[in-house]
């Protein structure tokens, strides 16, 4: 065994989802356009006798500390796969957003996925990894992966897509969160009795990231989910339309919410849209980052 092992892993935001009718077995077909953007977490294991969590940073008191923790979850399928027991203290350092939309707990399985294969010597290969990682969940393997891919099946079948430039991004962050699980039930009430297309990947959406052009990006961006992440967080709104009324070229909700996303069209415009909505009164916290972000990264250890 190592000594301890930190690996980085970022969030995301969706520029575009588009989602399907529900399936049989309850999940949505979805064409979903990944975009990994600088807001961290890290993820550190440690030898250990037997699997421990801890967690810090803001957020950190809604995580679960058991063996519901996707982290927790990460580290027993590839301790299972290998025949051996996942010992392993994983400490996870939060600053992505709790239950926020941005794949926060996805990031966090990601890590610990990669900081145990360090950790324990196992040689995952990267493929495998990306198996344990679908098994989690959807949004698991893009954070591994990292840069912009489009997700097909639930929005765990990667395929990675060219990013010809910088975008900046700004994120308000809201007070509490929404269940994911929620937020697509309330997605099926709305479009009950509704003919809901087959999902598919916007061409001008791609072509817009593959040229680095924000502001052609900005008229692509679409969300599925925000009518109903909307429906049962009304007061979204009122960030949305303070975003855009400081020059936002575009405004979103950030998959499942309740986070809220910006795009600008360079650093200063991030600067104006993020002191705009601060002073609005109408999130707790704004943060800026831009975008691609690689995904999962050892920082230290093997």
């Amino acid at each position: 065994m190592s000594a301890a092992v930190t690996v980085r892993v970022p969030a995301k935001v969706n520029v575009q989802l588009a989602v399907g009718a529900a399936r049989p077995d309850g999940f949505h077909d979805l064409a979903n356009v990944f975009l990994a953007v600088g807001l961290y977490d890290e993820v550190t294991a440690a030898p250990a006798d037997g699997l421990r969590i801890t967690a810090e940073g803001e957020g950190a008191d809604r995580i679960p500390l058991d063996a519901t923790n996707l982290a927790a979850r990460a580290a027993t399928l590839l301790a299972a796969r290998h025949g051996r027991t996942p010992d392993a203290h994983l400490h996870l350092k939060k600053d992505i957003p709790v239950a926020g939309g941005m794949a926060g707990g996805s990031a966090d399985a990601a890590g610990a996925l990669l900081a145990c294969d360090a950790l324990w010597g196992t040689d995952a290969s990267r493929d495998e990894l990306l198996e344990i990682c679908a098994e989690l969940g959807s949004d698991v393997p893009f954070s591994l992966v990292g840069g912009a891919a489009l997700g097909t099946g639930r929005g765990e079948v990667l395929t990675p897509l060219p990013v010809g430039g910088v975008f900046h991004w700004v994120f308000a962050v809201a007070d509490g969160g929404l269940s994911t699980p929620a937020v697509y039930g309330e997605f099926d009430r709305l479009t009950a009795g509704t003919d809901v297309p087959e999902p598919a990947a916007s061409p001008a959406l791609l072509a817009a990231l593959a040229a680095g052009d924000a502001s052609a990006l900005a008229g692509e961006l679409v969300n599925d989910l925000q009518p109903a992440a909307l429906s049962l967080r009304p007061s979204l709104a009122a960030t949305l339309d303070a975003g855009a009324a400081a020059g936002a070229l575009a405004t979103l909700v950030s998959g499942s919410g309740p986070t809220t996303a910006f795009l600008a069209a360079d650093p200063e415009g991030a600067e104006k849209v993020a002191e705009a909505l601060t002073a609005s009164g109408t999130c707790r916290s704004v943060r800026i980052a831009v975008a691609p972000a690689p995904g999962a990264t050892v920082l230290q250890g093997l």
